[in-house]
């Protein structure tokens, strides 16, 4: 980013890698505000997960997808009471295994097994999709979708346009952070104009600012104060729940990386404040 005496004022919703979000945009030079807007919640009763285990030694799923390194792990872990990791593994080894990006990989790849398609970036469903019809497995087969806090509806629907039988998997849900405090603060200082930029890197991050917000009774005056920002969002997802929000989208890097994002964005603001 380009020397300028103006210091940013940046408020990103990041709660998996807050540490390493806040030292991005330190090192732009801006002055960081990152507070957790949620927290994965792991199923403690997961029939679906066994449902899954049950297909799959009836011989019943013909493609696993894994949307997240996390996800994956979370699904061997609610399973492990009725499926040794060593069957695990070979069961999978019967199936077309897809992922959504490469962190699924490193996971599948720890665990001995080898990934038939990778998902291009941005790594949305749509590339999903893609990477399944590449492989001819759509029609007539039977997809289970390690799923990642939300069902994906329009995923889904693609699928069973394309003659796919659909087989959730879910593993864990989002919700809200156990201390609320810093996201409520955050929205607060937003409405009092305390941010020049705000950061989003998931769709699931907005759901949970609107719900505090809302709480807060906060929504109109945190939707107005949000516009006067400049929006960076990691990717296509989260930028689709922005726009169905009413909130623009100034910046969604070409990577969907957390650096792009925090880079290109704060380019963007300073570019606007240079600007006569």
């Amino acid at each position: 980013m380009e020397q300028t005496d103006v210091v940013l004022r940046v408020l990103s919703f990041e709660s998996r890698r807050q540490t390493e979000m806040e030292a991005l945009i330190s090192k732009q030079g801006a002055c960081p505000t990152v507070v957790a807007s949620m927290r994965e919640i792991p199923f403690d009763e997961n029939p679906a997960a066994l449902q899954f285990l049950r297909s799959l030694r009836d011989g019943d799923v013909d493609v696993v997808v894994f949307l997240t390194g996390v996800g994956a792990r979370a699904l061997r872990t609610a399973i492990s009471t009725e499926c040794p990791d060593d069957e695990f593994v070979t069961l999978l080894e019967r199936c077309l295994i897809v992922t959504r990006g490469p962190k699924p990989g490193v996971v599948l790849r720890e665990w001995g097994l080898g990934v038939d398609a990778q998902a291009d970036e941005p790594n949305t469903w749509r590339e999903v999709v893609t990477a399944l019809c590449g492989l001819e497995a759509v029609a007539g087969q039977t997809i289970a979708v390690q799923e990642y806090g939300i069902a994906n509806d329009a995923f889904y629907q693609a699928l069973r346009d394309g003659g796919a039988r659909v087989l959730p998997v879910p593993v864990y849900r989002w919700c809200l952070p156990d201390d609320r405090r810093p996201l409520e603060s955050g929205i607060r200082r937003t409405v009092e104009g305390g941010f020049d930029v705000l950061l989003f890197t998931s769709a699931n991050q907005l759901s949970n600012v609107l719900e505090i917000a809302e709480s807060l009774g906060l929504s109109a005056e945190w939707r107005q104060a949000a516009k006067e920002c400049v929006i960076g969002s990691v990717g296509p997802t989260a930028s689709e729940a922005l726009r169905q929000a009413g909130l623009q989208v100034d910046v969604e890097p070409k990577k969907p990386k957390m650096g792009p994002l925090v880079r290109e964005t704060l380019a963007e603001a300073i570019s606007r404040i240079q600007q006569p």
